[in-house]
């Protein structure tokens, strides 16, 4: 069955799912196509920082955000062998939301999911996977993707690929990424959290050769457990019982919680490994979020350095859309605009996993963190700057609204 659209969104994460709602608000017929039968994710990017919580009041939308249970990180707190320290504080920022929000992703996918269904010339088409690109030349004209065992095929003037990391249609446009950073790994995983707890809001506890990055979700804690690439055999070799041992051993309030873990299935693993694309586009397809540049976890910017794409593509296309066109032109200011702060706070997260991260995995080395990042954390009006870049990034683009 062959069909007709204003545009194809393939890919129904946080970039994904915004352009579509932001389309939709212009009333440009949009189609969402998400592989999956439903959003629900485990161990997916679940911080929503100060930029995403801005669009989303922008948008009418944050007084039901904040009625979904959540958690805010309002501190980051670093604690070392030898003591502790403030990482960052977004008190110290005058803005409307100084802090993260924490929440798992599936329901504020969701939510805007629901939003997007008050808007008569968008849908959302779950289960549905992207197999093929329809091509004249050079010039991507649609899809052809499978639902329900069929074959179907939808043709707009734009495809815009938001489908993740391992992008089907990066794959099938030929492109490939470039790495931007040096790999490693984290184990996800989750354990109760207790009203009495130490401390609140996000912590990094460092200590024999790992990093176990604590963030506060209410009721839990989600836990990164950063080991060197490649470890993740050694690690399961040893037994559950010993990286328990080993998670308590630099986190010590964990004792009485880390045998609400009963194994490995309990976990997942994230390989981490920075890339970007030379190219985001061709003819009718753009590619925005995790599947032009794959960030670091570093921070927790990728979601909202996402969104931005997102809203920067709906900014500089809904005007042409409407008319049935997509300009390459646009194509190509959409990545100019995009691809210097993204380009940036990957280097920028290169830097910290270089000079902070890989330190801190040497076994046996006394860590202490790098003396222009001490004085950074230090000094007023300096030390508000890396931390308005984690709130809000850089040429953060705002709502067309």
């Amino acid at each position: 069955m062959n069909e007709q659209t204003g545009c194809i969104v393939a890919g129904g994460g946080p970039a994904g799912i915004v352009l579509t709602l932001l389309l939709a608000r212009q009333g440009i017929s949009v189609t969402l196509l998400e592989s999956h039968k439903d959003f629900d994710r485990d161990f997916r990017g679940d911080t929503i920082h100060p930029s995403t919580l801005e669009m989303l009041d922008a948008l009418g939308l944050m007084e039901r955000v904040q009625q979904i249970p959540h958690g805010r990180i309002s501190k980051m707190q670093m604690h070392t062998p030898g003591g502790a320290f403030m990482l960052a504080d977004f008190n110290r920022l005058k803005i409307k939301f100084p802090y993260v929000m924490t929440m798992p992703q599936v329901k504020l996918l969701n939510l805007l999911a629901e939003e997007i269904a008050r808007y008569p010339s968008a849908r959302i088409l779950m289960g549905a996977a992207v197999t093929d690109l329809v091509t004249e030349g050079d010039h991507v004209r649609g899809v052809r993707y499978r639902r329900d065992g069929a074959i179907h095929e939808l043709r707009a003037p734009l495809i815009v690929a938001a489908d993740g990391r391992f992008s089907k249609i990066r794959h099938l446009a030929g492109f490939e990424p470039v790495g931007t950073a040096p790999p490693m790994d984290v184990l996800w995983f989750r354990v109760p959290r207790k009203p009495d707890d130490p401390f609140d809001g996000a912590g990094g506890f460092i200590g024999g050769g790992h990093i176990a990055v604590l963030l506060d979700r209410d009721t839990e804690w989600q836990v990164g457990y950063v080991f060197p690439k490649g470890e993740y055999a050694r690690l399961k070799e040893a037994g559950f019982a010993e990286f328990q041992k080993q998670v308590v051993l630099r986190v010590p309030f964990f004792a009485d919680r880390m045998n609400s873990l009963k194994g490995w299935g309990d976990c997942a693993v994230l390989s981490v490994e920075s890339s970007m694309l030379k190219r985001w586009y061709k003819p009718g397809l753009l590619l925005i979020g995790d599947a032009a540049h794959v960030m670091s976890p570093v921070g927790g910017v990728g979601i909202n350095y996402a969104i931005q794409d997102a809203i920067e593509t709906a900014n500089t296309l809904a005007g042409p859309l409407k008319e049935g066109k997509a300009p390459v032109r646009d194509l190509d200011r959409i990545q100019r605009r995009r691809q210097m702060p993204t380009r940036l706070i990957q280097r920028m997260q290169g830097m910290i996993q270089r000079a902070v991260i890989a330190r801190a995995m040497k076994e046996g080395q006394r860590f202490r963190l790098p003396l222009p990042m001490r004085i950074m954390t230090r000094i007023p009006g300096i030390r508000n700057i890396p931390l308005r870049i984690m709130a809000f990034g850089l040429n953060r683009p705002h709502v067309k609204v």
